[in-house]
């Protein structure tokens, strides 16, 4: 779907030759991309609005359709019996005290009238079969498109993410092999220069709504040693909302995409374990609690 969003929204694809862009350079593409993302949220909104109408109009139309189709049968009928009753004064078995001539004229009439009716029956049939096999074709239409523009907007939101992460260093520290030397804790908070970049780097991502916190003097773990952060997702010990729990959910992967480049040697989250030298997500024993069993916090640990 990317050459569908470049065709829709005008994104060029780069040239061999093009010159590497950059930190500015990009920043500006992705202010851009977001602008073009607001303006096709705006428009796939508009579409499903227009879908849940459509969907009203097409059952109204059905409904029409149906009553038509009943009075439709029911004129036909009337028109038989007229016909048919008509039939009959006209025929040597009419009554001889009968005003035959009267008789037929008011039959006619009524026939006439009978007539009209089911003539403006079947154009009513009509339209509404044109109505609803129109609004069928435009919900058939509509829904491919909402369904397209979703792609785009998902492929931009991908294209965002991974300009994002180009404009992320090399953490300090990272030898030929891939290892990671060794850092000592710094500065007044107590956080090797890998976890201090890794902090910056989650706080240009994400809007974090509660305090990080890092060091610790405990007897074990990474906090003591300046290597681990604790990004909050609520307070006091609570499970966190299902908007900040999609907030965590969304950090712990960017953690681990972007672990290679920053050093992260693990990230704990909702009681499980992601061991970026052993790759997926492990569940962890029950500590005994929200904060204990990381429901409430994505714990990133550094090299």
């Amino acid at each position: 779907m990317l050459a569908s969003a470049a065709l829709v929204f005008g994104v060029a694809a780069p040239g061999a030759a093009d010159p590497k862009p950059t930190a500015k350079q990009l920043k500006q593409e992705l202010s851009d991309l977001r602008k073009r993302i607001d303006r096709l949220i705006a428009d796939y909104n508009a579409k499903r609005v227009a879908l849940a109408e459509a969907r009203v109009e097409e059952k109204a139309a059905r409904g029409r359709l149906a009553k038509a189709e009943a009075d439709y049968e029911a004129a036909r009928d009337a028109v038989r019996q007229m016909a048919g009753l008509r039939y009959q004064t006209d025929s040597s078995m009419a009554l001889p005290d009968m005003n035959t001539a009267a008789l037929n004229y008011q039959l006619k009439e009524e026939q006439a009238a009978r007539l009209e009716h089911f003539d403006r029956i079947r154009a009513e049939r009509q339209r509404a079969a044109d109505a609803a096999k129109t609004l069928a074709g435009q919900l058939k239409t509509q829904a491919a498109e909402v369904a397209a523009q979703r792609e785009d907007a998902e492929d931009l939101i991908e294209e965002i993410k991974d300009k994002l992460d180009a404009l992320i260093p090399i953490a300090p520290g990272r030898r030929a092999g891939g290892s990671w030397a060794p850092e000592l804790p710094a500065g007044s908070d107590n956080i090797t220069p890998r976890m201090r970049l890794m902090r910056t780097e989650v706080g240009k991502a994400f809007n974090l709504r509660f305090p990080v916190g890092c060091y610790r003097a405990e007897n074990s773990g990474e906090h003591p040693l300046g290597r681990a952060c604790d990004f909050m997702m609520s307070s006091g010990g609570a499970m966190p909302s299902p908007e900040m729990k999609a907030l965590g959910d969304s950090l712990a992967a960017w953690a681990i995409k972007n672990g290679p480049k920053l050093g992260v040697m693990y990230v704990i989250w909702q009681q499980r374990i992601y061991n970026l030298g052993h790759p997926g997500w492990r569940t962890m024993s029950d500590r005994g609690g929200v904060t204990a069993n990381h429901y409430d916090h994505v714990h990133i640990s550094m090299y």
